[in-house]
């Protein structure tokens, strides 16, 4: 599926299913991504900054100069299992 540069704006994208979606050079502004699924996924270049309660594994996705709040650094990290406070 190819969503590349959508501007997703206000939306709640519970559970959604990217997976394998071509979302390069999108934007998530103030857009809760609550169980939305991200697997083998394009994020390249995509706006992370405003969007709230992603998961997303950087080793099963392209993340390549997509922009992350540090608040949101957590949803990077979860299978980790680390506590970052």
């Amino acid at each position: 599926m190819k969503l590349n540069k959508t501007k997703f704006t206000k939306c709640e994208m519970v559970e959604v299913d990217f997976g394998r979606a071509d979302l390069t050079g999108s934007s998530f502004n103030d857009c809760d991504l609550r169980n939305a699924v991200f697997d083998n996924t394009n994020l390249s270049k995509c706006d992370f900054r405003k969007a709230n309660n992603y998961i997303i594994d950087p080793e099963n996705n392209k993340i390549s100069k997509a922009k992350f709040s540090l608040l949101g650094i957590p949803g990077l990290l979860t299978k980790h299992d680390i506590v970052i406070g």
